[in-house]
């Protein structure tokens, strides 16, 4: 059964861009070989940000571990030091690159005022759990403890990422809370990717995942993430954040997420259980959009995500 009828009209023209498919580890070379392309043409045509500066730094990653890559934007002739977020890209956990946010991250630092360092963590399935996770936190702890050099106010730190990369900032902001090494202000979570049991659901949504993100493809990156079938018992919080027990403590939560998004249901479940837990959590459901909807930036829902998401961040960075 087909949900094109319940696409947002302005969105429907993406599909015809951007066909669903399912990963699988024969294609997945192939499919990152692509992406590199398309990320590449991409930021030829992304329009200059004068005021932005960008810069390349290999920082030390985890113990007995590659040094991580990460992007450095930051917003030139402000006042300093400066609120900052890491950012921490999507792509299932298997696929994507620091590069493909470099038009959000510039747009972020441009309008917020605020430097957005973007992390290039290692890949599944090459490197399973904790290794993304790991990188992520190596980045957050060098942001922190560089940040005189880099111009950084440590009280107003945030962490934030789309789809995998939201999934990753969701575990890590419980990773960072149970160190107890570095104070964050807010996580910015955009249709996260947080439950391998969504793929053993026995009553999925009948609405949700045709398009983007399928559920094949969320088996895949499940799959390749934990090193076993998803769904069963012992994963681990800090590889599926949907599975802590306790998530008290954490800081202030942004969820966005499509009516057609394959994550809808466990996205909601997550806020659900965060504003239970006294975590003040801001939730928005775009009607008629699926995962990855804001690449049509046109579309009106479009719009308003980006002006909710932006609105919540400066938010959270000036109550600092």
């Amino acid at each position: 059964m087909t949900t094109k009828h319940l696409v947002d009209p302005e969105l429907a023209p993406m599909l015809d861009m951007f066909p669903s498919f399912n990963l699988n580890r024969e294609d997945l070379p192939q499919v990152r070989a692509s992406l590199k392309e398309m990320n590449t043409q991409m930021a030829a045509a992304t329009p200059e940000f004068p005021t932005i500066s960008v810069s390349e730094r290999h920082i030390p990653g985890p113990q007995n571990a590659p040094d991580v890559r990460v992007l450095v934007y930051q917003p030139k002739h402000v006042s300093t030091p400066t609120p900052a977020l890491l950012w921490i890209h999507g792509g299932g956990y298997i696929i994507g690159n620091a590069e493909q946010a470099d038009l959000q991250a510039k747009t972020i630092a441009s309008t917020i005022g605020c430097a957005v360092v973007s992390v290039d963590y290692r890949l599944a399935p090459e490197t399973p759990h904790p290794g993304p996770v790991e990188d992520c936190y190596a980045a957050l702890k060098w942001m922190y403890t560089q940040a005189s050099e880099l111009g950084i106010d440590t009280t107003r730190l945030a962490i934030g990422g789309d789809s995998a990369g939201g999934g990753l900032a969701a575990c890590l902001a419980l990773l960072t809370r149970d160190r107890g090494e570095v104070p964050l202000v807010f996580q910015l979570l955009i249709y996260p990717m947080l439950d391998d049991r969504t793929v053993t659901a026995t009553e999925p949504h009948p609405h949700t995942g045709e398009y983007i993100w399928t559920a094949a493809s969320n088996h895949f990156g499940w799959a390749a993430l934990l090193g076993q079938e998803p769904g069963g018992t012992g994963v681990s919080p800090y590889a599926a954040a949907a599975r802590a027990e306790n998530l008290a403590g954490l800081p202030s939560a942004f969820i966005a997420v499509g009516t057609l998004d394959l994550f809808l249901e466990e996205d909601l479940e997550y806020a659900r259980r965060l504003i239970r837990a006294a975590v003040p959590t801001e939730l928005h459901v775009y009607p008629g959009a699926f995962h990855g909807f804001p690449m049509a930036p046109a579309a009106k829902v479009t719009q308003a995500f980006n002006n909710d998401y932006m609105n919540a961040l400066a938010r959270a960075f000036s109550k600092n």
